[in-house]
C-alpha cells in the first residue's frame, strides 16, 4: 500500500492515522527549518585541538581494531 499525500493547502501541520499509528505531515520548507533549528540548538560535547583530536581518533581506532 503506497500512500502519496500532498500538503499545499496548510501550511501547518497535519495529523494522519494509519494502522493506530500516528503521523504528522509537513510542507517540505517548515521541514527544512525545523531541520536547521534542531541543527543550530546543537552543540558538541566537547571541542578538539587538532593534535587532541588525532590522538582521540587513533585511540578510538585502536579500541576498534582490537575488538575485532
Amino acid at each position: 500500500m503506497i500512500f502519496i499525500i500532498f500538503v499545499y493547502k496548510y501550511p501547518a501541520m497535519t495529523h494522519l492515522t494509519i494502522d493506530k499509528k500516528k503521523y504528522v505531515l509537513l510542507s517540505e520548507e517548515n521541514y527544512q527549518e525545523l531541520q536547521k533549528k534542531a541543527a543550530l540548538k546543537w552543540k558538541p560535547e566537547r571541542t578538539f585541538s587538532v593534535e587532541e583530536a588525532r590522538t582521540y581518533s587513533k585511540k578510538l581506532i585502536r579500541e576498534w581494531a582490537s575488538e575485532k
